[in-house]
């Protein structure tokens, strides 16, 4: 059964960012202004195990303070993602692997174009991020062989070390690498063309890439920016139509 989804909302000025959450992953909107006889905090635990998961537009600190006493097992807990009114962070708060918070961050943050903010142990511990462009219509399993190629140039790595996959804007719909990442568990992290402009990190820029994209690159630049304190292990390599980067954190260095 597909969980249900709540989008708190703590105020008006947050109903833009609930229409783009609507759209995108549906949904109810909860408004508990409308109901001024009661308080927000009472509203929502009253409404706490309507749905499976829920999107809280407001800060961290409300919701923290909307959750006192209703959390009681990771394994039905709803799960919780604070996104705040500016839509810059994406939180999984509650429930990250039981519950799905961690996936629903992802969703969140592709939608509104905010950073996913996991932190669970698992995800901690994986040191790789992997950048990756394609060609339209590509299969998975083309892209299943091209990032396999790519970890195994960085040594002794498979896709469980892998903590996200990165790719750029016009992808973020491409059916072969939702479906990849589907098949291994691995949230993606979309970038806007814009941002990556603004960062041009590439090895080699491609004609190809410029030409169709308006970038030098693709998997280089998205592998970087997503991981801040990165370092690139393996730039980008290329195997039937899929280009791919790999980028370790720099604490798993020391």
């Amino acid at each position: 059964m597909t969980p249900t989804l709540g989008i708190w909302l703590v105020r008006a000025e947050g109903e833009a960012l609930a229409a783009a959450l609507q759209r995108s992953l549906g949904g109810e909107v909860h408004r508990p202004w409308l109901s001024p006889e009661s308080g927000q905090k009472a509203q929502f635990a009253a409404s706490y195990r309507r749905h499976d998961q829920w999107i809280m537009v407001a800060a961290s600190g409300i919701a923290v303070r909307f959750l006192d006493g209703l959390p009681a097992d990771k394994h039905t807990d709803p799960a919780v993602v604070v996104l705040d009114e500016a839509g810059r962070f994406a939180i999984a708060l509650l429930a990250g692997h039981e519950g799905g918070a961690n996936a629903l961050a992802y969703r969140a943050a592709r939608v509104v174009g905010a950073v996913p903010v996991v932190t669970t142990a698992t995800e901690a511990l994986k040191p790789l991020t992997v950048g990756i462009g394609c060609r339209k219509g590509v299969a998975p399993e083309r892209i299943e062989a091209a990032v396999s190629q790519a970890l195994r140039a960085g040594g002794d790595y498979g896709i469980g070390d892998v903590r996200e996959m990165a790719t750029v804007d016009l992808k973020a719909g491409e059916p072969g690498l939702l479906e990849f990442c589907a098949r291994h568990d691995l949230p993606l992290r979309v970038f806007a063309r814009a941002d990556l402009a603004a960062r041009p990190w590439v090895g080699k820029p491609s004609d190809w890439v410029r030409q169709n994209v308006g970038l030098d690159g693709v998997c280089e630049p998205c592998a970087l920016v997503a991981s801040a304190r990165g370092a690139l292990l393996v730039p980008k390599t290329s195997l039937d139509g899929v280009a791919v980067a790999v980028v370790m954190d720099k604490w798993m260095e020391i």
